[in-house]
């Protein structure tokens, strides 16, 4: 089956007759104006990390995964909102961008469940795909497991706060191809949560369709169908993303 990770392919292409030349890994890659460095990238065949990032939804690089190296620039700009200018020089894959992945995928780790086994989306989930392609198997941080709240009011669906990482994937599904506007981002750092309809249980939620292109679009176990025993929670996304090109007049 393809998973997300293989569909994945960063911001949606830009309709332009105007290209640019860029390099990036020491290939010369010729893309649309506006094209992001992730999508480039991709459409070479370089794969850049990434959690929050896919086809269906506007970049918004919160996960900070696709941070890459752009030459005459400072810092690690995200791959995924970053657009290609001519004559650009990319690195993707570099020892100091190896140390900061490494050091985001620990943090994400270390507030994370270590359940896997009984989590119902083990084997598909990307966190975990992440985890093992970067041969994590420890963390230098302290583990800080705060035990939130699961939320099965809804008769379909349950949301696990515990499971979440803040990508954001399922509030931006929810507005730009279904358009409920369901989901929203309550609070900041360690309070922060994703809640329905003003902080309602998903099961009150007026606004909610049933459609769940949010459990679809969750990178992991946090929302899931209910009734899904360990690594049962497969997910296809090629709906949402083909929708959501057509929604936006692109190229299917």
């Amino acid at each position: 089956m393809l998973s997300i990770v293989e569909i994945d392919r960063g911001t949606p292409a830009v309709k332009t007759d105007k290209h640019v030349t860029l390099d990036i890994d020491g290939r010369s890659i010729r893309v649309p104006e506006g094209t992001s460095v992730m999508r480039a990238a991709a459409q070479a065949g370089i794969n850049i990390p990434k959690l929050c990032a896919t086809d269906m939804l506007e970049a918004f690089g919160s996960c900070r995964l696709c941070l890459v190296e752009i030459e005459g620039r400072k810092g690690y700009p995200a791959s995924c909102t970053t657009p290609v200018t001519e004559g650009m020089k990319v690195s993707t894959q570099t020892q100091k961008l190896a140390e900061i992945r490494r050091g985001v995928m620990e943090l994400y780790i270390s507030d994370h469940p270590l359940d896997c086994l009984t989590c119902p989306a083990n084997g598909h989930c990307e966190l975990q795909d992440m985890a093992y392609s970067m041969g994590i198997t420890s963390v230098r941080f302290a583990y800080n497991f705060p035990r939130l709240s699961v939320d099965a009011s809804h008769p379909r669906f349950v949301l696990d706060h515990n499971r979440c990482i803040l990508c954001t994937r399922c509030v931006r599904t929810c507005a730009e191809v279904e358009g409920a506007h369901v989901w929203e981002m309550s609070a900041r750092g360690i309070h922060a949560r994703i809640v329905p309809d003003l902080n309602q249980k998903w099961g009150e939620a007026r606004t909610c369709t049933n459609c769940g292109k949010c459990v679809q679009a969750c990178p992991t176990g946090a929302l899931a169908e209910k009734g899904k025993a360990v690594e049962e929670m497969t997910r296809s996304v090629v709906p949402i993303t083909t929708l959501a090109r057509h929604r936006k007049g692109a190229h299917v």
